[in-house]
């Protein structure tokens, strides 16, 4: 597709990739709009050329109504980027469901709301395009990143379905699934995070991925290498690698994190 002159929405756009992928976009001749939960961060990223629609995707309704404050700011809209997200490492002592509840509030079902928002006009007009971010960590299992890999798993799975009933109708689907990109959240982190990269490059190869039209975005290249080939290890082999990283103190998955809502 062609970017320039594109009409595209960014959630989870006040920091991290979304900040980034905004402006890149932008740089690119996009028409863009930008959503999270802080108004103030939202302006800071804008400037003077982009739409700011602040707006926390947990809450479904305030979401719909997000998507239809983003058609009337650009005239239409042609892309969404389902960019919201949270990361938070999961201990099994003590047990927090909380911990849970909330990375598929935020992660799936922000994801879910958002697709409500522009979905359903999208295939009334016969074309559009989802972009949605999810996670080589949904590939398999990781010690300390359940919570989070359990609802980017859901996520591959559903952009996965969607590619399948939306495509036939002119809705392109298409799955981002980045390894670790260098964020507020991910400074916090205190185990090994490989093949680090910059969320600036990490907004261009998502911009160079949506313009060459590719169904999966996965970066950088050798975490995707090793995270596709751990698809293909044997169940007991992997259950022996990851409770030797357990016990380690080698915990969690790659992670990213824009302001997630």
């Amino acid at each position: 597709m062609e970017i320039a002159g594109a009409r595209i929405w960014v959630t989870g756009a006040s920091t991290g990739i979304g900040a980034a992928l905004a402006r890149e976009l932008a740089d690119r001749g996009a028409r863009v709009a930008i959503s999270a939960r802080s108004a103030d961060q939202l302006a800071e990223v804008a400037g003077d050329r982009m739409a700011v629609v602040p707006v926390d995707v947990t809450d479904r309704a305030a979401t719909v109504a997000a998507g239809q404050a983003v058609r009337d700011a650009l005239g239409g809209l042609d892309v969404a980027v389902l960019n919201a997200g949270t990361w938070s490492q999961f201990h099994v002592e003590p047990w927090d469901s909380s911990l849970f509840a909330d990375h598929l509030q935020v992660n799936l079902m922000g994801a879910v709301h958002t697709m409500e928002a522009v979905v359903p006009r999208m295939l009334a007009e016969g074309r559009g395009r989802v972009v949605g971010m999810a996670s080589v960590a949904g590939y398999r299992g990781l010690p300390g990143s359940e919570a989070y890999g359990a609802g980017k798993a859901a996520l591959l799975n559903l952009l996965e379905a969607l590619r399948g009933s939306l495509g036939p109708r002119g809705v392109v689907v298409q799955t981002l699934s980045p390894g670790f990109v260098r964020t507020r959240m991910t400074d916090r982190n205190r185990f090994p995070m490989p093949f680090m990269v910059e969320p600036e490059a990490a907004a261009r190869t998502i911009a160079d991925g949506i313009a060459r039209d590719k169904a999966e975005i996965v970066f950088p290249v050798p975490m995707m290498l090793v995270m596709k080939a751990a698809r293909l290890v044997p169940t007991r082999a992997w259950t022996a690698l990851t409770a030797t990283m357990a016990r380690r103190g080698l915990h969690g998955g790659p992670s990213r994190r824009a302001d997630p809502r």
